[in-house]
């Protein structure tokens, strides 16, 4: 009896619904990261909000994000795969079509709840479709695919779509991405089939939700697997950054001039860099290198790899505070993202070493906590910070000069750092001249120091708390 060897699978290797559902990943992912790109900037400059109401939704749509899948996940096992689909495109295509529409900030807010938890629902569907039309030799590469799909979503939308929609209208960027999502009804409903491994779960509803409150029970008892994750989330309130107070800071200090100049002479086209591109340049820094890290990582231990990630991305905040030149701002977002790539894979893995034997599909269902944690806190603290030493100095010096000149009521309490420059325009000061009694040095510096308290944690951890040393 001869043994055959595992041939390499083929892209004919998989059935049609993995390539749907990879084009699904792509829009949803595209839309998303299409929005984000500068939904921040939108929120605060296009519908006047302050950055403290901002960063207060941001800290509760992207959590949506990363909690609900463990919910949803056991819904769509109950529901149906295709059922639970076509509810998150539908959620998703009238969260992102009534943020467009509106301008209320309630109504924005309950908008991107909306949309939240169409993408919160969503997000384990792709998953686990995948995982179960594939097997222990087309996974690997399954998943490979499906991963390459995200970013490419996130590198495309962001670099040719929004600059165009932008352009015309700001709000059309969300139009858009309510029509990439919601369209996706139509395919989803013609063709995605039911992926099969074993009957559909039958119990009620209340059932399934009380066995998932028995298992978040379970693992928050495990006071060593929450720690470690509460460490490593610390990491990813710098990762959130680049969608809140990163963006603020580009269009407020970062003269793209010589990088636009750099490329019409090179490719001889006319091209800006603008907040948008801030994805981009994450997405196509991980696009471009995330198979040769993952190379040079695949046999290092997991935990010191983590720390070493994390030690990048906490290089790469830092260099931010150096200047507010383009070079060294492009720098710096492709240094935090090779630590990004270089530490998270090794995140994952680590979970599946440390879960116990008998709860490993709890455990690292339970992962996604990093993502809770991290933005939870990022949007708002980021926010804040931002006010503290970027916009107060500003708006504090323009009413100091103000008053020297007799005429404080100009800019009233309460008065926003726009209507700050407006004014200070108006009776001389240039935003140059504004912009030096900011502290954005001070700011990236604060986000480094909360990485090197998430290095210290991890190092700690790995020697007071990490079950098995060898990892």
């Amino acid at each position: 009896m001869s043994e055959h060897t595992p041939t390499k699978p083929h892209f004919r290797d998989y059935p049609p619904t993995f390539w749907l559902v990879v084009l699904f990943e792509f829009f949803e992912r595209g839309s998303y990261y299409g929005m984000m790109s500068i939904l921040s900037v939108y929120l605060t400059d296009k519908l006047g909000y302050t950055k403290e109401s901002v960063g207060l939704i941001k800290s509760t749509i992207q959590p949506l994000l990363y909690f609900l899948p463990i919910i949803t996940g056991a819904i769509a096992d109950r529901m149906g795969y295709r059922r639970t689909l076509m509810a998150a495109f539908s959620l998703l295509g009238i969260g992102y079509f009534l943020t467009s529409a509106t301008t209320d900030y309630a109504t924005v807010f309950a908008s991107l709840v909306v949309m939240g938890i169409g993408a919160g629902t969503f997000k384990p569907i792709i998953s686990g479709t995948i995982a179960k039309v594939t097997d222990e030799r087309t996974s690997t590469l399954g998943f490979g695919i499906f991963y390459w799909s995200i970013n490419l979503g996130a590198f495309l939308f962001p670099l040719i779509l929004v600059p165009i929609l932008k352009s015309i209208s700001w709000h059309l960027v969300m139009v858009a991405s309510a029509v990439c999502t919601g369209m996706m009804v139509i395919p989803t409903f013609l063709f995605f089939r039911e992926p099969a491994s074993g009957p559909r779960v039958s119990e009620s509803l209340g059932r399934t939700l009380s066995s998932i409150g028995r298992k978040i029970w379970v693992v928050l008892l495990d006071w060593r697997f929450i720690l470690f994750i509460f460490i490593y989330s610390w990491f990813w309130i710098l990762y959130f950054q680049m969608f809140d107070s990163v963006l603020w800071y580009v269009k407020d200090f970062i003269d793209a001039s010589p990088l636009n100049d750099f490329i019409r002479s090179v490719a001889g086209f006319s091209w800006s860099f603008d907040i948008e591109h801030v994805t981009v340049l994450n997405a196509m820094t991980i696009i471009t290198l995330q198979m040769l890290v993952s190379s040079l990582v695949s046999k290092t231990r997991a935990l010191p790899t983590m720390i070493t990630g994390a030690a990048l991305a906490t290089a790469g905040m830092a260099i931010l505070s150096f200047s507010p030149s383009i070079w060294i701002f492009l720098a710096g977002i492709i240094v935090f993202s090779i630590g990004e790539m270089t530490a998270h894979p090794k995140y994952i893995s680590y979970l599946g070493l440390i879960a116990p034997e008998d709860k490993k599909a709890t455990y690292m269902g339970f992962g996604f906590l990093y993502g809770v944690f991290g933005s939870s806190i990022g949007g708002v603290l980021g926010a804040n910070l931002y006010v503290r030493f970027i916009d107060n100095p500003m708006i504090a010096f323009v009413r100091q000069a103000l008053a020297e000149r007799g005429t404080p009521d100009l800019l009233p309490q309460g008065a926003t750092v726009s209507d700050a420059v407006r004014i200070a325009g108006s009776i001389g000061i240039t935003k140059a001249d504004l912009a030096t009694h900011a502290h954005p040095s001070t700011l990236w510096l604060i986000f480094s120091g909360i990485g090197v308290l998430c290095i210290i944690g991890l190092l700690l951890y790995q020697k007071a708390v990490a079950p098995r040393s060898r990892y």
